[in-house]
C-alpha cells in the first residue's frame, strides 16, 4: 500500500500537544482590528484546543502527526 499523503495546508495550522489533543490558533485576529476590543484581541493570541467533534477529521488528513 502506499504512503498516505498528508494535507499541507492542515499540517501548518494545526500542532499535537503532549498528550494527544490538537492546538489550532484562533480565528478574527488577521485584520479589521480598530473595532475589536484590547481584552478581545488578547484573547485572540492565546491557542486554542480543537474540539472533539473536529479532532477525528483532522487526525485523518494529518496521518503522521
Amino acid at each position: 500500500m502506499p504512503k498516505m499523503k498528508t494535507n499541507r495546508g492542515a499540517a501548518k495550522r494545526f500542532k499535537m500537544t503532549g498528550s494527544g489533543k490538537i492546538k489550532r490558533n484562533k480565528a478574527f485576529s488577521s485584520h479589521i482590528l480598530t473595532k475589536k476590543s484590547t481584552k478581545r484581541k488578547r484573547g485572540l493570541r492565546q491557542a486554542d484546543l480543537v474540539a472533539p467533534a473536529n479532532a477525528k477529521a483532522i487526525k485523518k488528513i494529518l496521518p503522521y502527526m
